[in-house]
């Protein structure tokens, strides 16, 4: 804290809206940087039926992640909430939610000052919905983008609606990412304002000259008037029209920002860093050379894809849907044949005993290609195991192949020779999975050539905090 008769620390406020909880970071400034003071999660459980979207359809109650949001900001401690000057906010990327531009939100009193609540506002409809097939995305113009077409994008969600229900969308004038309606409802925004990295995650949009396909969409029906404005990421869009749990009316409030960019820029440091997360899937990301420009138009074959960074970079990403979720499989799998064999096994206590036998056993003929998932480059790639010999089946063999083929997996999408030709020096490894695996460390350690750093973790609050603090 400041010495006697110092100035106050600026406090910043960073915030996540994510899948599945919201999380508020709040973040003193020091001689050395921003430092954590508080942070506070809340599950969102906003989870909702979607009768209208199809069986695929995937939906969150935007009434709950907003609850969740208040309840988060009520546990922060007052005191320092009144010293916050800078709001950071970041959230799930590609979903879509739509609302009345005067109507969004209604204020009221709260018991740490005033609050607001979703009001005339659609459901989220997130970047896991399905209810684009792959032949109503067939239909759809060809974008000018380097980003492929896809379910779950911001642009395709409103074709479905535009297509399938037009009545829908004449009840709102306005459209986002769950993180854009709340930068809009706290600034009072009248348009949304959109950064270039939520932007490309929608799909038609040109990150070279940093517009819309207004064209390509006006031609087939698309209403534009929904799209909002798009800014750079790091600038300011508003300030706050009214105080906010005790937070000063006039903080700033940054346009609102991807949650993988804000999880990377939280721990990347040097531009020769990688950064290798493996917690329910995984991602190898490195940030791309000066000047660099993503291809003009997207390769579906391709294994990595390119995000609009900070600052006019780009972040290279080779993201499996493989990763902790695998292992989940592997330990469910090996309860549920304990269960058939009369044994009851909690999974919790398989997790550590699977780990030990794999750390007895260094080496293993056996191969998994562990691709249970598939990946987004080949969807019907699906698992296999080969090369099995009598004296291998032992839980620790398994469990040691498993992971070996987990990151061997992420290395054929960035393969090492990639890696070394950006400049990569070195990897940081963070995740829930790779926390808690010392077998997964060993072959990452194993089989990429570089010096491997754990410890520092990715959090998205944590890095929307840190984008506002340098941008100020």
């Amino acid at each position: 804290m400041a010495a006697a008769g110092g100035p106050v620390p600026t406090c910043v406020l960073g915030i996540d809206l994510g899948t599945t909880s919201v999380k508020a970071a709040l973040m003193t400034g020091t001689e050395r940087g921003l430092a954590l003071a508080q942070s506070c999660s809340r599950e969102t459980q906003a989870y909702s039926d979607s009768p209208g979207a199809a069986p695929q359809g995937m939906e969150q109650d935007v009434q709950k992640i907003i609850r969740a949001l208040n309840e988060c900001l009520a546990a922060l401690p007052q005191q320092q909430l009144q010293q916050v000057t800078h709001i950071g906010i970041s959230g799930q990327m590609h979903g879509v939610v739509f609302w009345k531009s005067d109507k969004g939100c209604k204020w009221s009193e709260s018991g740490t000052g005033p609050a607001f609540e979703a009001d005339k506002v659609s459901h989220l409809v997130t970047w896991q919905d399905g209810r684009c097939s792959p032949t109503f995305l067939t239909s759809l113009p060809l974008p000018q983008s380097h980003v492929s077409l896809a379910t779950g994008l911001g642009c395709a969600t409103v074709f479905w609606y535009s297509r399938n229900s037009p009545d829908f969308l004449k009840a709102y004038d306005a459209a986002g990412t769950i993180q854009d309606y709340v930068v809009a409802m706290l600034c009072d925004l009248k348009k949304p304002l959109m950064s270039v990295q939520n932007a490309a995650s929608w799909g038609y949009f040109n990150c070279r000259n940093k517009s819309w396909n207004t064209d390509i969409l006006k031609k087939s029906g698309f209403p534009v008037h929904l799209l909002p404005e798009v800014r750079d990421p790091g600038s300011i869009a508003g300030r706050t029209t009214c105080a906010w749990h005790g937070i000063p009316q006039g903080a700033k409030v940054g346009i609102a920002l991807g949650d993988f960019q804000c999880s990377v820029y939280s721990c990347l440091t040097e531009r020769t860093d990688a950064v290798l997360n493996i917690s329910t899937s995984a991602q190898l990301t490195i940030t791309m050379p000066l000047g660099f420009q993503p291809p003009e138009a997207p390769d579906p074959s391709s294994t990595v894809t390119y995000f609009p960074y900070f600052n006019g970079d780009y972040l290279a990403v080779a993201a499996s849907l493989n990763g902790g979720n695998v292992l989940a499989t592997f330990v469910g799998m090996v309860a549920q044949w304990a269960q058939e064999l009369g044994f009851q096994v909690q999974e919790s206590a398989i997790y550590p005993r699977i780990i030990q036998a794999a750390l007895a056993q260094k080496h293993s003929k056996l191969s998994v290609h562990p691709t249970i998932f598939g990946e987004r480059h080949l969807p019907e790639l699906l698992a296999s195991v080969s090369s099995i010999g009598a004296s291998e089946l032992s839980l620790g063999h398994v469990t040691r192949a498993l992971c070996r083929g987990l990151v061997e997996n992420l290395c054929s999408m960035f393969p090492v020779q990639h890696l070394q030709q950006l400049g990569v020096s070195r990897i940081l490894g963070s995740g829930s999975a790779l926390a808690r695996n010392e077998v997964l460390r060993q072959e990452v350690e194993r089989i990429f050539p570089f010096p491997v750093v754990y410890g520092k973790d990715v959090d998205s609050a944590v890095g929307a905090a840190m984008v506002m603090f340098h941008s100020k």
